[in-house]
């Protein structure tokens, strides 16, 4: 029998419970620094050389960070459904757990680009340093989605939303677009799920709440979609 299409959308929250910080906590900074100094163009622009610093030890924390029961949860679930995950994460804490179907929406840590060609993309597990550039002579930059910039992977993410026989929202207060409007995108008489520490007011339809930490949720909406779903 053909397994049923969930698709996942995931947040800071899954990966807050392996240390990695939340990308925005509740004192309007990151890591101690604001955002517009180190996740901008217009920072980049300015201060090349702090943002690289800045995202070399997001690179590092990332290398020290391991998966959690919620990323080993879902990793999981692929026994029994077609997982497609969308993460707004940039780490590879889902990939490490085992999930093989994992579309990052705002960039990934362990790749970096050409600052004039986003086409020219490479790995990287060191530290990228001002003065390396890319075959087409340009700086190299973190391959993240900045403040500013549009999200390319949006569209592919909005396809498989599409087509979802369930949706379910992970980890994330649904706060940061587009990738808040994804659950837009799911069809109206599908089941959904939010699992999150707050979860957010909506007025979605055929939504199920579990207003849980991530490793502790994943656990009740794993019961549910094997009880109900399967």
């Amino acid at each position: 029998m053909k397994k049923k299409n969930l698709v996942i959308l995931t947040g800071a929250g899954i990966s807050a419970e392996s240390g990695l910080k939340t990308f925005r906590d509740s004192d309007g900074l990151w890591e101690g620094y604001e955002v517009t100094d180190v996740a901008t163009p217009g920072a980049w622009k300015k201060n090349p050389q702090l943002v690289l610093d800045f995202y070399n030890q997001r690179r590092n924390n990332v290398l020290d960070a391991k998966p959690n029961a919620a990323h080993f949860g879902l990793a999981e679930l692929e026994n029994e459904f077609d997982v497609h995950i969308i993460t707004q994460n940039i780490d590879d804490l889902h990939e490490r757990a085992g999930s093989t179907k994992v579309l990052h929406l705002h960039g990934e840590i362990f790749k970096m680009r050409s600052e004039k060609n986003e086409r020219l993309v490479y790995e990287i597990r060191s530290d990228i340093k001002y003065g390396d550039v890319a075959s087409d002579g340009a700086q190299l930059r973190p391959h993240i989605v900045w403040f500013e910039e549009a999200v390319p992977m949006i569209e592919p993410a909005i396809r498989l939303v599409n087509v979802a026989d369930i949706f379910a929202v992970i980890g994330t207060s649904l706060v940061v677009y587009p990738a808040a409007s994804l659950i837009n995108y799911a069809g109206a008489n599908i089941p959904k799920f939010i699992v999150d520490k707050k979860v957010p007011y909506t007025s979605i339809h055929n939504l199920t709440e579990i207003e849980k930490p991530a490793s502790e949720g994943i656990v009740d909406l794993m019961k549910i979609l094997k009880e109900k779903h399967l």
